[in-house]
C-alpha cells in the first residue's frame, strides 16, 4: 500500500469543521450514563461498609452531587472554534465605494 491509502474505510477529516450536533450529543449522552451509572455502586459500598460510618458517610456525600453534575456535563457543548474573519483593512474614501458612472438596470 501507498501512504495514502488506508486499511480501513474510515473518512478522513479534511475540513475544520465541527463534529455534527448529533455526533456531539451522542458523546454528551454517554458521559450523562456513565456518571449517572456511577450512583448505584456508591450506594452499594457505602451499605457494605456500613459498620464503618464516617466511611459510608463520605461515599453517599459523594454521590449525592453526581446527579447535578451529570446533567452540567451533558449540557455543555465544546466550545466555538474562534475563527479569523477576513476583512477589508485598507482606507477607501465614499467617492471610491459609491461609482458614479456604474449603472444600475432596474427590471421593474
Amino acid at each position: 500500500m501507498s501512504g495514502f491509502q488506508r486499511g480501513d474505510d474510515t473518512p478522513v477529516l479534511i475540513t475544520e469543521a465541527e463534529p455534527s450536533y448529533d455526533d456531539q450529543q451522542a458523546v454528551r449522552r454517554k458521559k450523562y450514563a456513565l456518571m449517572m451509572s456511577l450512583r448505584i455502586p456508591c450506594l452499594i459500598a457505602a451499605v457494605m461498609v456500613y459498620p464503618i460510618w464516617w466511611l459510608s458517610l463520605i461515599i453517599i456525600a459523594v454521590s449525592i452531587p453526581l446527579p447535578w453534575i451529570a446533567v452540567l456535563v451533558a449540557n455543555d457543548r465544546p466550545p466555538r472554534k474562534s475563527e479569523h474573519v477576513s476583512r477589508f483593512e485598507g482606507e477607501r474614501s465614499a467617492r471610491e465605494l459609491d461609482d458614479p458612472q456604474h449603472r444600475v438596470v432596474d427590471s421593474q
